[in-house]
């Protein structure tokens, strides 16, 4: 019966709390899996509070930014009302202003402003508009393959520090505190255009750029590549397509099939 009411009186409780509101409370448990546990001025049954380690700080490791006892304050993100919880984020009450431009932004907006600078695993933007990233050089981060449709084989083929860009933005990274930006989405799919121009059936000419054990890829056009299946390339059986062709030969194709979801193309020899 006691359990039942309390249940019942966390319901309660939580059904006056929405997503945005700012709640206070105190640190009752640190765990490196679920992260910060917290009992919520208003409700001292039990704790109703949890906030993830992605949703601590983007500045310091969890068991830096908080310890038992300590009193926090943070932002709902979510009411889960079947396990009798809510998500919070101290990250937008740590950093409100930054938290305020990221939730505003909506998937396909258009961001400008400079690269700030490049790393092995992206390219970090100093954006126009919004604030300062606490510890990063940018609050916007383009991924390597968002840079281009193309292979590329260094970011500065593409970018250099200094110079500006605008992106389509992608999606509000809560982890890092980042905007997500496309630049490639700025640009024409070459695939698409390619796909346009071409049939199934129709022949076409190209190298050989990659031999694998189940075929051949074969570049047929600036930036476009289809495979050769195996089993394409051989009338008898052979387990690989190593020494049937080598990188750089010349070959007449036939476009077998058009994926443009997966941006696949498929090829067959020419007989």
């Amino acid at each position: 019966m006691e359990a039942a009411a309390d249940d019942r009186a966390a319901g309660e409780f939580l059904a006056g709390i929405h997503v945005g509101d700012i709640c206070d409370g105190t640190v009752v448990e640190v765990t490196r899996s679920q992260g910060v546990v917290v009992a919520l001025d208003g409700f001292s049954a039990r704790p109703l509070g949890v906030v993830w380690p992605a949703d601590v700080s983007w500045r310091w490791k969890t068991a830096v930014a908080v310890e038992v006892g300590r009193r926090i304050t943070a932002e709902v993100v979510a009411v889960d009302l079947d396990e009798g919880r809510l998500r919070l984020a101290m990250t937008a009450t740590e950093n409100p202003e930054l938290w305020a431009f990221l939730t505003s932004l909506h998937p396909g907006e258009i961001l400008s402003g400079t690269v700030a600078a490049i790393e092995r695993f992206g390219v970090f933007v100093a954006l126009d508009d919004g604030p300062d990233h606490p510890v990063f050089p940018g609050v916007g981060f383009i991924t390597i393959p968002e840079l281009s449709w193309r292979h590329i084989d260094a970011v500065s083929d593409v970018v250099r520090v200094g110079q500006r860009v605008t992106c389509e933005f992608l999606q509000f990274d809560d982890w890092n505190g980042e905007a997500r930006l496309s630049l490639r989405a700025m640009q024409p799919d070459p695939f698409a255009v390619f796909a346009e121009g071409v049939t199934v059936g129709q022949a076409l000419h190209g190298q050989v750029t990659k031999v694998v054990p189940f075929g051949v890829f074969v570049r047929v056009a600036d930036g476009i590549e289809g495979l050769v299946h195996l089993r394409e390339l051989v009338e008898a059986p052979v387990e690989t397509a190593e020494g049937v062709h080598q990188v750089g030969d010349e070959l007449t194709v036939v476009v077998t099939e058009i994926d443009r979801e997966r941006r696949r193309l498929a090829l067959s020899p020419a007989r």
